[in-house]
Parts: structure tokens; sequence; C-alpha cells
């Protein structure tokens, strides 16, 4: 492209951006266009275009009153406009949805800690990154290098090769939609992407809306992606927690029979398939990919809520019926994107349903005809189809009225195989697994998101006995209909940890009125969710029609192993509130103890003893009232408990809130006092197991809003 069909492209551009309200990036645009104007070296075509650039200049000032340098005709100077520009050596500034204007420095330590993704850096993706160079002299080659290829590649592989050398009029996408019966997977384990690109291509073509070919950069005027005679391209990803960047060049894997050994479309001049492929490869560090699963896959080309729908049709609980009209529902609406994956077939099961095992289908429609429940799949493979009920072999269930309302002709579908069939859902229930969905957020008017580290060195390995040290939320649900629903994000930072997640995570929901939580049990989850290894859980808290509701939200592991980086989200239709429940104590001190001998006293029940048991005095002040968390721990096999008492507050006129308060129920190796408004004064606290004479060292740990001196008594 030469320099004055640059400067035209930005022109265009610039006008479409201030046509469409977007101020700030047709400012940027109309600045960039003047530079390009001035660095044509030629006198005679730069002032040709000179008179654009006056126009850009006038139309920038009365955007947005700024000014830029005036230049002389004559000038090689380049123009640049006072609005701020990103430049390489700064680090960019994170906006976020909700309250809040922008990102705390631990979100930003977070986002930035984990946007080193398989050994590259993948940075958020900002509006400046529009105005990112893709045309050069010569093509454009990443230099992140080559991706490491799979071991089924390898055993083929000939050469890299561009887009450009493979046909003679290339294009990203043929047509005026891209078209997902073209979509052919090869050798590579990403069944589940495939499908991913199948649901969304045939979603922006059913809906007339880009949710997924909007993420490849460059685009044109009318803001479609273009083939880049230059070999370089952006996609906008959302990878842990934000979108991000992820840069690739043109060259593609080649076998010995000049075949691609990637994913591509099987329109052989359109390569939108396999560069969205290459570079989602490239985020998960190669072709060599151990495979994922489509809420996964969906969630990073579109943002999309993922939800997971195991199959569990032997269960009594499980509502088949709700399950298939919830999400007929919203695939007909266009609410959400499905896909079903298989679980594990034997070989025999394989070859007489035609079905692969363990493998993700495109669902690309769902129907009930006189009661009966029908779904179309797609094979990522483009060919291997069901070979059951409702197949193009079956000659019982095909009458031609079912063949008219589905339009579909089971002779015709015999004749060429690409993989697209249809099943009934009594099948589904029978051969497959799990169902994957990704909701549209836009059917959300209320959202928040915060970013977060939960260090492996904070509170106990397991939840088993206490979560008081596990991230906690408090959740102000409005009254209404509809609900919040709650998705935990972990980011994830290579390929091992992809291969062989071990970190299941979930969120517990309580009824504690938005206080924290110490006692995994206590109060029993209003929502006990399911620990999983994937990186996303989506948890769905229905509003109360008649009243507001306060929650308590505890992130949880099944066993803490390593530092994990997380994203939380919500969402609603109704304006709720949702902020983290922190620890604001000014003073935190912990003390180590023993019952032994004379001290191993029991409990209340034992009284000649109980009194021989440890004590502490605590000197609670100078603040009128504060909150004091007194924490014991010892023996799991060991009943424990904790008892305080007033023995004198600092204002006399003050009424005592208690003359003693206990944890109650002797716990297992754990308990807490959680105490608010405290009155300064002077306090005792006894810690005791419940039996005599068990013996052992003990831990408090005390934490307190205003100064706490703490003596031994006995």
């Amino acid at each position: 492209m030469s320099i004055e069909a640059e400067c035209r492209a930005i022109l265009s551009r610039a006008l479409d951006a201030d046509e469409a309200g977007q101020k700030e990036l047709a400012i940027e645009l109309y600045g960039k266009a003047v530079e390009t104007i001035l660095r044509i070296s030629d006198r005679e075509k730069r002032e040709k275009l000179n008179k654009f650039a006056k126009q850009a200049l006038e139309r920038a000032e009365e955007l947005k009153g700024i000014k830029f340098t005036s230049p002389q005709a004559t000038t090689t100077r380049p123009v640049r406009s006072s609005t701020s520009v990103l430049s390489p050596g700064h680090s960019p500034k994170l906006e976020v949805s909700g309250s809040r204007n922008a990102y705390t420095s631990e979100e930003k330590k977070v986002l930035e800690y984990t946007s080193h993704i398989n050994a590259k850096i993948y940075v958020p993706f900002m509006d400046i990154d529009l105005m990112e160079k893709f045309v050069f002299p010569i093509p454009f080659t990443d230099k992140d290098g080559f991706l490491e290829l799979a071991p089924k590649q390898k055993r083929d592989f000939v050469q890299w090769v561009r887009v450009s050398d493979l046909c003679e009029r290339p294009q990203l996408i043929a047509g005026d939609h891209a078209d997902f019966y073209s979509i052919r997977q090869t050798v590579v384990s990403d069944c589940s992407f495939v499908a991913s690109l199948a649901v969304a291509s045939l979603y922006e073509k059913r809906f007339n809306r880009r949710i997924l070919t909007s993420i490849i950069y460059p685009r044109n005027s009318r803001d479609e992606p273009i083939y880049n005679s230059s070999g370089k391209y952006s996609i906008r990803m959302h990878v842990n927690g934000i979108p991000r960047k992820v840069v690739i060049d043109d060259y593609l894997p080649l076998g010995r029979h000049h075949q691609l050994l990637c994913s591509y479309s099987s329109n052989k001049n359109e390569f939108w398939v396999s560069l969205l492929e290459k570079a989602y490869m490239k985020l998960m560090g190669g072709y060599d990919f151990p495979g994922s699963n489509s809420n996964i896959d969906l969630h990073a080309l579109t943002g999309w809520i993922p939800e997971r729908v195991a199959i569990r049709a032997k269960e009594a609980d499980f509502d088949a019926d709700g399950v298939f009209n919830r999400l007929k529902e919203g695939l007909s609406a266009g609410r959400c994107l499905v896909t079903v994956a298989t679980g594990d077939l034997s070989d025999a099961e394989a070859e007489r349903t035609g079905l692969v095992s363990t493998h993700a289908y495109a669902v690309l429609s769902m129907r009930e005809v006189d009661g009966v429940k029908l779904l179309q799949l797609k094979n990522p493979w483009s060919h291997l189809r069901w070979r059951g009920n409702y197949s193009e072999l079956d000659v019982t269930h095909w009458t031609p009225e079912l063949q008219q309302l589905l339009d579909y002709d089971p002779k015709l579908a015999a004749n060429y195989d690409n993989g697209v069939f249809w099943i009934d859902y009594n099948s589904i229930l029978n051969f497959f697994d799990v169902f994957y969905l990704n909701w549209d957020p836009a059917l959300f008017q209320f959202t928040y998101c915060i970013h977060q580290s939960w260090s492996a060195g904070v509170g106990p390995m397991k939840d088993a006995y206490n979560v008081g040290d596990n991230p906690q939320f408090s959740l102000t649900a409005p009254a209404g209909r509809g609900s919040v629903w709650i998705l935990l994000t972990r980011h994830i930072t290579t390929i091992e940890d992809f291969r062989e997640n071990r970190e299941y995570i979930t969120v517990l929901v309580y009824k504690n009125n938005g206080k924290r939580v110490y006692y995994p049990s206590d109060p029993p989850p209003y929502i006990d969710g399911v620990r999983i290894n994937s990186p996303h859980y989506l948890c769905k808290i229905r509003l109360d029609p008649s009243s507001v509701r306060r929650y308590t939200l505890v992130i949880s592991q099944y066993e803490k192993t390593a530092t994990i980086y997380y994203t939380l989200r919500a969402y609603c239709r109704d304006k709720f509130e949702l902020k983290k429940i922190d620890n604001l104590f000014s003073t935190v001190e912990n003390i180590n103890g023993e019952w032994k001998g004379r001290t191993a006293g029991g409990c209340p029940n034992h009284p000649l003893t109980y009194k021989n048991n440890p004590l502490y005095r605590l000197h609670v002040g100078p603040k009128d009232t504060s909150q004091l968390v007194m924490e014991l721990r010892g023996p799991k096999v060991y009943q424990v408990g904790l008892e305080l008492t007033v023995v004198s507050l600092e204002n006399p006129e003050v009424t005592a809130p208690f003359i003693s308060q206990t944890t109650g129920s002797y716990r297992s190796g754990f308990c807490v006092l959680d105490l608010e408004a405290i009155p300064a004064g002077v306090y005792q606290l006894r810690p005791s197991t419940f039996l005599p004479e068990q013996e052992s060292p003990f831990f408090l740990k005390f934490k307190s809003t205003t100064n706490l001196v703490i003596e031994k008594l006995n």
C-alpha cells in the first residue's frame, strides 16, 4: 500500500469514528493522517493532499479544541496532536466498568503478573491499538517466532508458508459473512475451539451481529476485518480477566501433500479460520494443545459468560426437559451459544453410533416437533456423523412432514458427509456428558468486576475447618425477579497448568448478612459450590421477589497448593452491591500456648479443673468501641473452645454488652470469636479443650481495630 493510499485509509477510519461519536479516536486518527501526509517526500503529491490535512486539523479542533502545530506546506516535520499518546515505555492506564474509575494497585499487579502467559507477554487491548501499524514495506514476521507443532503435525510437516503463497487472491472472509459450513478441523486436538468457531460464526449470520470477526484487525472503513498483504494481524481475546492483544503473522504449517496442517476453510482463498486458530494456539503455547472445552474457548473469543450443564440423566433431580427448554429458548433468541461434548465411549460404541469419544460438537439448532426433541449438531472434523435415530441413515422417523419442517432431506444428506446431522434428545442424554453454554453479557444492565490474588500461605491448606482467611465478599441483592450471576475465573499462565490443572475452585454462598464466615458448615452454605478444575465457575443466586437479601460469598479451593490469581465478576438486571470484606485491623498478634498437666483443665462441665486452663488478660482501647477477633487453633483430634469475660470497662457509664461470651459448641481443632462494637476496657480470655487432660500446644491469633495489650496470667 502506497503512503498516499495509507493516508486515505486513515482518513476514512477517522471519518467513521467521527460519525460514530468516538471523539477521542477520531482526533487521534485525524492527527495520524496529518503526520502521514507530511511524510510524503514527493512535493506535488503532498501539496495535492494538503487540503485534507487542513480539513483534518480543523475538524479535530472543532471536536475538542485540540491545537496542532501549524505546518508549512513544504516541511517534513511530523505534526503531533496534544492528546496523550502511549509510548512504548509507559504502562497503560486500565479502566474498569462499575463505580470505580481505575484499577487499584493490587489489581494492576495481578493483571500485569498474569499478562505473562507461556513465556510471552499479552498486554491489555486498548483503544489506541486501533491505530496500530499493519502496513510494512516487507511482510511482517512475528518476533516470537514459529509456533511449536503438535506431534501429528511434525510427522507430515514440510515448511511454514505465507497465506499469499497458498492462493492468488487471498481473502480473510469470502462473501459477506464467515461461513460455519466451511470450517474444517485437521490434526490439532482443538475440537472444542473449532466447534466454538462454528457456533459463533453461525450466530453472526443468523443475527447479523459480529461477535467473532469483530476481534480481528486490521479492519476497513466499514469495520470489517480484511486481508493484510503485509501479513500482520492483531486478535483481541478475553484472557486472564481482560481483553488482551495477540499479534501473529500469517505463516501457516504446510504438509508433504501441500495440505494445511491446521484448521482451515473449505473456501480455498479464505483464511479467517486458520488465523484465529493460530492466535489462540499462540496464546495457549503452541499447536501441541492438550485440549480445552468450549466454555473456555468461547469466553476467550467473545467474552460471553460461560456455564457448564452436566447431563445427569440417571439422577432423580436432573430436569432434562427444563434443560432442553432453557437451551432451546436461549439459542433461538440469540442469548447464548451452545456446544455439547461426549464422555468416554468404548470403541464398539463409537463404531456403532458414529460418535467420537470425549469430543465437542457445535449445536446449530434445537427444535421440538410433535413432542420429539431434536438437535442439529456439527462435528468439527466436517465428516463422521451420528448413525442412530434421525440420522440420514434412519428410514423410520423421517416423515415427509418432518423433512419439510426441518428443511432436511436425508437422501441428499447421504450423498455428502459434511459432519452435520440431526439427533434426538434422548440419544444426547445417553451418549453425551455435558452442555457448554456461553451467555451474552448484554442481557444484564449492571456488572461488577475485581481482580485479586490469594496467597498459598494465607489460611489452612484445606477448607475443611476454617474459611475465615479465604477471600470473602458481601453481596446485597435487590428484591425482584431473576438472579445475580457470579463468575469466578482463575488466571492460567502456563500450558502445564492447563494440561494438568490441579486447582479446584468454587464460590460458596452463605446467608450470613454479608459478614465474614469462619466455619465452612456453620451456617451451612446456602449454595454449596461444586469444586471444579475448570478456569471458570458460574454461580447463580436467585433474587427474592419481596425483599432485599444480603449474602456472604467465599472463594474456596479444594486444596491450596499455589498462589492463585483470579477475577470475580457479577451480573444482574437490577442494581446490586458487591464489595470485598476487607480486614481493617490495626493490631494483629499471635501467641503460642500449651495445655499441659494442671492447665489441661477441659470445658466448664468440669468446674474444678476448668479454672486451671491458661488465662489471658486483654486491654482493649483507647477507641470507644472496636472489632475484636480471637482465633484458637489446636489439634483437629481435640474439640476446642474460647470464653471471653468482662473485667472492667474504661467508661463506667457504658453498659457491658455481655458478662461472658463463648464460641458455643466445641469444635474440632479451630474456633473463633468475632465481636463488634466492643467497649474499651479489660477482658479475660480462656482457651480450653472439651475434656480434661488433653495436652497439646495451641495457637491464639488476636485481631483488633484499636490498640490491644495482652498479658498471660497463668
